[in-house]
């Protein structure tokens, strides 16, 4: 069990080791999944129609249909929009892009408050998000109500006022106002300038355009990058919303302007590479951000990155399994015609040297999969890095499509390794000579059973060969001496040449073994990324007499306390109670019974003798309820004291007799306030 927990660690480490590297995989079933958690509404309905946009986009580009769960209750929002006459451009802007989603409104049926609003909020807008609202919501009525006009008849004026917000860096401000500028208000402020063109009756002055072209290029002077070639650009907004702001603006300016944009490749592909990396964000506006920036790049007008990906970068040698690439779009769909070439496969352990060049994959039509069924016979086991290269026949393809120029990917080749001439032995330390030695198998645990002392060594030597007989150097191999009240020590076992070899010099180690003599359990481990038979050997036990310990020595530490004795479930603990002692017989206890009601009869038959009668009793209205109320209130105490009997604890009864109290306190007095007032009337008359 303990060597297949090193497995498993090993390869756990392997996969680790090629995820952190720049493995980059389109958008899969794990993004629908997690968006169907991110996206989550309440009660059939988000918070704003802002977050309903981003949710409906985000869904709708993902192919999630849920639109007949959140028509309902989020149309009746748009609509209070278009008929409210408060609503602002913002919420205009965003109850028309939810209804392009929803359908809510269609055909003639155009909200024509909410044109005259955005009209307005054209011509009367000073900062960029007023623009931006106000020229993309008309953009959205012109698609989404068919026969409406709405060119703007002074567009070529709407064009200058926010260009008049460009700086020379090619970022943007918010205002003219505001000396700050910002990319992410770039991104704003293409997206606005695309409406503009769209909208324009006539065609926009091109010296504006080319202006706006060469700001477009100075603001990727501007853009950051990471070492594994992704690229980005970052501001207080955040890397992924400003990225995804200048992408939305750069695809809608190249979708309507008819020269297009030449954007440098590398830089696309980087961008979609960043993208790609983020992984499945957890927060809504960034996933939203994750995959409107993805749709924009898998589809535009300048440049469609490929991506090339690998469902796994792992190979097995033993299990003689085939490289498998695949190249597709970054939200995973099927790539034009191209070719994949593998250039170089660059070891780890080499100086430059590729172990193979220039290889051209098989293309599998039904999978979409390029492979490389068999390795060249110099191909070992070890970490490599594959240099691929995309080869695009651009005359079969209709979209500009742009890959990088090489493609580098991390691979671990796996395979067994072979342990030889294992052995251990106890030396002499003043001449070196063997007084005990043992073969060990490495494979499977052993009982070996040495002893030695403080003037002696211990040597553990082995040999680790690949598949094709060349030296395999671990990444991990240490052995561990385990003394018997838990303190443990590890030794770094090293290789040298062909052999792997340990000496343990113990007059050297007494200090640091504390001198603590006694039975150690001998432990070998073994790891690699490349090993797939990697071990955790128990060798057997080593008896060691040590010298006694110095009064200054250290001690050795406190061994930590088994969390699971301290904190875990406790001894049972039984109790025996008292045994019930006997009760009487049922007869004796109902002559009991009746004795005690005797006396209760008794006193009804006085109150017959005594000739009690009810002419007192009170005859007016209020003081006959008081003294209903005082007789109702002693009965209530007298049937607490039977349920205190029966079931009720002493607490509950005393706070419900407090309360029974104070109201026979009350009622009481009011009747005996009645009676002794009537007697006083009798007496005086």
């Amino acid at each position: 069990m303990a060597r297949g927990l090193v497995r498993f660690l090993v390869s756990l480490l392997a996969v680790s080791i090629c995820g952190a590297a720049s493995v980059f995989q389109p958008i899969s079933d794990s993004h629908r999944s997690a968006a169907l958690d991110v996206f989550v509404p309440v009660d059939g309905s988000y918070k704003s129609l802002e977050e309903a946009n981003e949710a409906l986009k985000t869904l709708e580009i993902l192919g999630i249909d849920k639109k007949s769960d959140l028509s309902s209750v989020t149309c009746e929002n748009v609509v209070k929009v278009f008929a409210s006459p408060s609503s602002t451009l913002k919420d205009a802007f965003y109850a028309l892009s939810v209804n392009g989603i929803l359908k809510c409104k269609s055909g003639g049926d155009v909200p024509k408050d909410i044109v005259s609003k955005l009209q307005a909020g054209v011509k009367d807008a000073k900062l960029l998000l007023d623009f931006y609202y106000s020229v993309r919501g008309l953009v959205l009525v012109k698609e989404q109500f068919s026969g409406t006009d709405i060119s703007l008849g002074d567009a070529e004026a709407v064009f200058r006022s926010i260009k008049a917000l460009s700086q020379s860096d090619g970022r943007w401000r918010y205002s003219s106002n505001n000396p700050e500028s910002s990319t992410f208000a770039a991104g704003l402020a293409f997206e606005t300038l695309a409406g503009v063109i769209s909208l324009a009756p006539s065609e926009i002055d091109q010296s504006l355009i080319q202006t706006l072209k060469t700001g477009i290029l100075k603001l990727f002077d501007s853009i950051q990058k990471y070492g594994d070639g992704t690229f980005y650009f970052d501001e207080s907004e955040g890397p992924i919303s400003t990225t995804a702001s200048v992408i939305r603006g750069l695809t809608s300016f190249a979708a309507s302007e008819s020269t297009g944009l030449d954007l440098p490749g590398d830089k696309i592909v980087g961008l979609a590479k960043f993208f790609l990396g983020v992984g499945i964000p957890g927060d809504a506006k960034d996933f939203f951000n994750q995959i409107d920036a993805l749709a924009c790049l898998e589809d535009n007008r300048f440049s469609v990155p490929l991506i090339l990906s690998l469902p796994s970068t792992v190979i097995s040698l033993t299990k003689k399994e085939p490289l498998k690439v695949k190249v597709s779009t970054v939200l995973g769909s099927k790539a034009p015609a191209l070719s994949v070439k593998l250039a170089q496969a660059l070891s780890s352990g080499s100086k430059g040297s590729s172990v193979i060049n220039n290889l051209e994959l098989k293309f599998d039509a039904d999978t979409a999969t390029y492979f490389l069924d068999s390795f060249p016979k110099n191909f070992d086991v070890g970490t490599y890095t594959f240099v691929f290269e995309i080869l695009l026949d651009e005359s079969a393809n209709g979209k500009a499509y742009v890959t990088e120029a090489q493609t580098k990917v991390p691979i671990a080749a796996t395979g067994a390794i072979t342990i030889e001439n294992a052995e251990i032995a106890v030396l002499d330390s003043d001449v070196g000579s063997v007084e005990s030695q043992k073969k060990l198998d490495l494979t499977k645990d052993g009982a070996v059973s040495l002893s030695a002392n403080h003037l002696q060594k211990l040597r553990l030597s082995y040999q680790l060969t690949t598949p094709l007989g060349h030296v395999f150097k671990p990444h991990q191999a240490f052995l561990k001496l385990k003394h018997e009240s838990q303190v443990e020590h590890i030794f770094l076992v090293k290789t040298s040449g062909k052999k792997s070899e340990l000496v343990l010099d113990f007059l050297g180690l007494v200090e640091k073994l504390y001198y603590l003599s006694g039975k150690y359990e001998i432990q070998l481990t073994i790891g690699d990324t490349s090993m797939e038979n990697s071990l955790l050997s128990n060798i057997g036990h080593l008896e060691l007499d040590l010298p006694e310990r110095p009064e200054k020595a250290a001690r050795p530490p406190l061994q930590p306390t088994d969390p699971y004795s301290r904190y875990g479930p406790k001894a049972e603990i039984s109790h025996i109670f008292r045994v019930p002692e006997k009760l009487p017989a049922k007869q004796l206890s109902l002559v009991f019974l009746g004795l005690i009601v005797l006396p209760f009869i008794g006193f009804l038959i006085g109150l017959t003798r005594l000739g009690v009668n009810i002419k007192s009793f009170p005859s007016s209205v209020g003081a006959a309820t008081s003294a209903l109320l005082f007789h109702g209130g002693i009965g209530a105490v007298l049937l607490l004291y039977v349920l205190f009997w029966v079931k009720l604890d002493l607490f509950t009864t005393l706070k419900a007799l407090s309360l029974l109290g104070v109201f026979l306190l009350f009622v009481g007095h009011r009747t005996l306030s009645h009676l002794a007032a009537a007697s006083n009337k009798l007496k005086s008359a």
